[in-house]
């Protein structure tokens, strides 16, 4: 079973989120709103839009590498994965994106944290890192199903 397609599509997908859902929708963040960026100014709000952009960018790369890989195992005549794992592919992926997020931007850079807009955001960047991991987790319970597990047998 070929894997790394449906990885690479649960990274962007999940990049997607991030970027549409947080910094757009509910604009709690922007990529350096913590990095000397502010939210606040115009010169701060170009620098993150930039920012914004050369993210949506990579994961818009992760999702057309993922589907270019998938296209190709297609096209070479490689079995298709049973929906379960791919779905749990997916989630792995999307769940190791918000755990590397988490963790190099949240946490260890420090660009930026869930939740710009509040004074302790803490106990929000866990519960992403906390989401990132139950992603990852039901994303490997979805792939060891006995259907897909009997799938990949074939």
């Amino acid at each position: 079973m070929v894997k790394t397609p449906s990885v690479l599509l649960g990274i962007g997908l999940g990049g997607f989120v991030d970027g549409i859902v947080l910094h757009q929708l509910l604009q709690w963040h922007h990529l350096l709103s913590d990095a000397g960026e502010p939210m606040t100014t115009v010169a701060g709000l170009e620098a993150n839009t930039l920012a914004d952009g050369v993210f949506h960018v990579a994961t818009w790369i992760c999702v057309a590498v993922g589907s270019w890989l998938m296209f190709r195992a297609w096209q070479d005549g490689r079995i298709a994965p049973p929906w379960r794992a791919h779905v749990g592919l997916l989630l792995v992926g999307w769940g190791a994106f918000n755990l590397v997020e988490g963790l190099v931007d949240h946490q260890i850079l420090g660009v930026h944290h869930v939740r710009d807009d509040i004074g302790a955001p803490l106990g929000w960047d866990l519960a992403f890192l906390g989401f990132g991991a139950l992603l990852v987790l039901a994303g490997l319970a979805l792939m060891r199903t006995p259907q897909a597990v009997t799938a990949r047998a074939r």
